[in-house]
């Protein structure tokens, strides 16, 4: 049987579209680093409890609040086996959910943390040659704490970074730095060219650090001024001939050289701690932040040196934002404040449109695809809303667990931890958004 140019045509360009669409989750907050994906059918209603439109659900052992990301057929992640100390890089086959291979980076004593942080909660990310892994490793000591109110005992120690193959064979293992903070860790590198960039700002001795993808030796290493605890993960835009690293963190917002980590300019505070993500719309990149003042600002990205008086579009106070990272979609900057709370910002002057109860509490991300933002709250209940001048909630989800992780999108399927299971969510490919 012979097909017909017509229904030939449209297989192509129907797989076209399809691999156009369809991405991979390499990272902390997917292909971009902000929250968003080109999928255009994200799964729209679920159910954890009856397993409703749950692929599959998998239990994987120990803890941790490091996101999973997705190459091709495998979901990686990372945990923490407490009763052995191990810290291990899990590898699940995409399909079914089973464990492909595992691998204990290291054993080492439990680290001090706040009681909302983990022993797991980097990201790892890949290049789809590599799986790239961070820990905090310490030997059980303690030192009185820093920038604390009450002085108290924590666990300094040392930056782990390691490679892995696709088949769970280590290549390489570097300690590139220090770091000790009352609050545990949580840095979840990111890649660029031949290099993978490591937040250490840490109440110490602070610093980026960027190391050779081949082998983990240290390229170069920028010292940070306050030496004061944050947890931002930096994204990496080419804005007018500059490739800018930009991130809060440190008493600062600042945007580097990924090359070399020279700094193109600086903001100085607005605050002294940051956990959330930047983001950027082509023109302004956002920061909401943190602790102890609040501050969800617009910044324009061109200017050299302190640019504190000259650069920031707007500056909003009225939003209690610190842990999860927001996301911008066409003209709105959505922000999750931690207590539950759903802003929605005019991008470009900061107008506050609306700020409406959607959870009980946010740790986890924000998301976006296929014109909506994904809402992810610590009880397992997922709100999905349309971004406009009003709160329009598309759909409501329960998983029946607690959720602390940022979810991750990959060609039509959503993948949530738990803090016991990871849940493949949604049929791959499918059309499930209307």
């Amino acid at each position: 049987m012979r097909w017909s140019g017509l229904t030939a045509t449209f297989l192509f360009v129907s797989v076209l579209s399809a691999s156009v669409t369809a991405e991979n989750w390499p990272g902390w907050r997917g292909p971009r680093g902000d929250g968003t994906s080109h999928d255009e059918n994200p799964p729209l209603r679920w159910d954890g409890i009856t397993g409703d439109n749950v692929a599959w659900k998998a239990t994987i052992p120990g803890s941790g609040h490091g996101s999973p990301v997705v190459w091709q057929d495998r979901v990686f992640l990372l945990s923490c086996v407490q009763e052995s100390q191990e810290r291990v890089l899990f590898c699940l086959d995409r399909n079914s959910g089973k464990v492909r291979w595992q691998q204990t980076v290291f054993r080492a004593p439990l680290e001090t943390k706040h009681a909302l942080n983990s022993f797991a909660s980097s990201t790892p990310v890949t290049d789809g040659k590599l799986v790239y892994v961070t820990f905090l490793e310490v030997d059980g000591s303690t030192a009185p704490a820093k920038n604390v109110s009450r002085v108290r005992p924590v666990t300094p120690g040392s930056v782990v970074v390691a490679a892995y193959d696709m088949q769970g064979n280590q290549k390489w293992l570097a300690r590139p730095g220090g770091f000790v903070s009352v609050h545990g860790f949580c840095s979840c590198p990111v890649l660029w060219k031949d290099l993978i960039i490591v937040n250490g700002d840490h109440d110490g001795d602070s610093y980026m650090v960027a190391l050779k993808r081949s082998n983990g030796e240290t390229v170069w290493k920028q010292n940070r001024q306050h030496k004061t605890r944050s947890y931002a993960t930096p994204i990496i835009r080419d804005i007018d001939g500059r490739t800018q690293l930009v991130f809060s963190g440190s008493k600062c917002i600042v945007s580097l050289d990924p090359a070399d980590g020279s700094c193109h300019w600086e903001i100085d505070g607005p605050t002294e701690q940051f956990v959330a993500s930047m983001v950027f719309d082509g023109e302004l990149f956002f920061m909401a932040a943190g602790f102890p003042d609040y501050h969800v600002m617009g910044i324009r990205p061109t200017g050299l040196g302190d640019v504190s008086e000259t650069h920031v579009a707007w500056n909003q106070t009225n939003a209690r934002c610190y842990v999860p990272s927001p996301v911008v979609i066409n003209d709105y900057l959505l922000v999750a404040d931690d207590r539950g709370t759903a802003n929605c910002f005019e991008a470009k002057t900061g107008n506050r449109l609306w700020n409406e109860r959607l959870g009980k509490h946010y740790s986890a991300s924000l998301i976006t695809a296929g014109g909506l933002v994904y809402f992810l709250a610590d009880d397992g209940i997922t709100k999905i809303i349309r971004p406009g001048e009003k709160l329009a909630v598309v759909a409501e989800n329960a998983l029946g667990e607690s959720c602390f992780a940022s979810p991750a999108l990959s060609d039509g399927q959503l993948f949530v931890r738990s803090e016991q299971s990871l849940y493949c969510i949604g049929q791959r490919g499918a059309t499930t958004a209307k």
